[in-house]
């Protein structure tokens, strides 16, 4: 059984940074996509960043681009997302997620089969 669990959230001013960690179980992390996704009150979860198995390819929204950095470590199993230059928009609940087996990489979420409980990143003016 695989199990996700995400920390780093937290509150923090505009302009600020937070890093995200998530923490995989079970084996084989290193041979799978990971993907950060997140939902603010209101709207529906959407697509922000991942990152094929190697680190190699990496892939964002255009909402956070220039702003967030995915990276992994696969001998730690864990993902991470960088965010800097937060913005109030940023606010929402970020969830990590493990990529199905058929993909290298993906924006989709019904690609992923695994996910996290999420963590809550709040962002003040």
């Amino acid at each position: 059984q695989v199990q996700l669990v995400e920390s780093g959230g937290g509150l923090v001013q505009a302009g600020g940074s937070l890093r995200l960690s998530c923490a995989a179980s079970g084996r084989s992390f290193s041979s799978y996509a990971m993907g950060w996704f997140r939902q603010a009150p209101g709207k529906e979860r959407e697509f922000v960043s991942a990152i094929d198995w190697s680190g190699a390819v990496a892939d964002y929204s255009d909402s956070v681009k220039g702003r967030f950095t995915i990276s992994r470590d696969n001998a730690k199993n864990t993902v991470y997302l960088q965010m800097n230059s937060l913005k109030p928009e940023d606010t929402a609940v970020y969830y990590c997620a493990r990529g199905g087996s058929w993909i290298r990489i993906s924006t989709i979420q019904s690609q992923y089969d695994y996910w996290g409980q999420g963590t809550q990143v709040t962002v003040s003016s």
